[in-house]
């Protein structure tokens, strides 16, 4: 049948693991475990006169022509988040849902291709099952780094995971944030294996499965927070050079970060492409993207991007490196469109 297989040109996956917005509150660290001492973090704009400092061309770097530069201010108005003056401590919290049915299309156009499809992912699943990505997801919520950075120069970060049904905690996970290395999600101890047994099972279907994860960073009291920054398309519209992502009206909003800036460090679980040993993980992307580097570490030519990857596996047969099965597979469980149309 894969002789003459050919990819759909429909074709379409939802993401499986499926993350909220993750809200900011403030509050004192010795008051963890008490819910009404936490108060939302709420936005303020600042108004700052910076200078200039940006590289100048050759044109530009008279002293004279400097000098009146300088003379004229950088007028900025930002939003700023930090904590209140009597409070250390940050605390985020958000909830995931883990769906079954990963590498089940939601939408194909080849029945053919489906069948296909379909009877690779069973084979990995009976082989493999989701152990291996399950287990480097739970790795990422035990070590914060979906705190992004919020986990950068905290004096302690703790992390709770409490797996819900009918509304309340059936189990609880508690991670010292800062004792799991960013870099080394296989060492991996019990309580990081058993959080990523459960998120196996939802990925198999055997069960449903919604966690609440609350992180508590400790970073000092009235220190700046950092919420996601929103991107604004159209400049023309406001005067802000920086605006920050809240929750609610003005008033009563909350601080908080995308869910998809939350997806992305959940994912971030690929060590399998060349150079992994110097970068460390990077996020689930089919060509390795990252975005903050300009780069793309599984380029086509290497024959290590997902289309590459999948096409050998399901057009020609060729069942990739076990690594590089786990690669696919979390591609899918990412989701996207990866049809081949014209």
């Amino acid at each position: 049948m894969s002789n003459n297989l050919k990819t759909a040109s429909v074709l379409a996956f939802e993401r499986k693991l499926d993350p909220s917005d993750a809200i900011f509150h403030a509050g004192r660290w010795d008051e963890r475990n008490n819910a009404a001492a936490w108060a939302p973090v709420k936005l303020r704009e600042k108004s700052v006169r910076g200078t200039i400092s940006n590289r100048l061309k050759a044109k530009d770097q008279d002293p004279a022509k400097l000098d009146a530069a300088i003379e004229n201010p950088n007028l900025q108005t930002v939003d700023v988040a930090a904590l209140p003056a009597d409070a250390d401590t940050l605390k985020v919290q958000f909830t995931l849902r883990v769906l079954a049915g990963a590498g089940t299309p939601s939408a194909c156009n080849s029945a053919d291709y489906q069948a296909k499809l379909t009877q690779t992912v069973q084979t990995y699943v009976a082989t493999h099952g989701f152990a291996e990505l399950a287990s480097r997801y739970a790795a990422n919520l035990a070590n914060g780094r979906f705190l992004w950075r919020n986990r950068v120069g905290a004096e302690s970060v703790q992390v709770h995971v409490a797996r819900l049904q009918a509304g309340a905690a059936a189990r609880e996970w508690t991670f010292d944030a800062l004792a799991h290395n960013l870099r080394a999600l296989d060492a991996i101890n019990d309580e990081v294996q058993s959080l990523g047994a459960v998120i196996a099972e939802g990925l198999a279907g055997r069960a449903h499965v919604l966690l609440q994860i609350t992180a508590f960073a400790r970073v000092g009291a009235g220190q700046e927070v950092f919420p996601s920054q929103e991107l604004i398309l159209d400049r023309g519209r406001g005067d802000k050079s920086k605006t920050l992502y809240h929750i609610g009206e003005r008033g009563q909003e909350v601080a908080a970060i995308h869910s998809q800036k939350i997806g992305n460090a959940l994912r971030t679980i690929d060590t399998w492409y060349e150079g992994a040993q110097d970068l460390g993980p990077i996020a689930v992307e089919p060509y390795g993207s990252v975005t903050t580097q300009g780069k793309a570490y599984r380029q086509p030519k290497q024959k290590l991007d997902f289309y590459t990857l999948l096409d050998d596996w399901l057009l020609k047969d060729k069942v990739p490196a076990v690594e590089q099965q786990h690669f696919v597979m979390a591609v899918l469980i990412r989701g996207g469109v990866f049809g081949d149309a014209g």
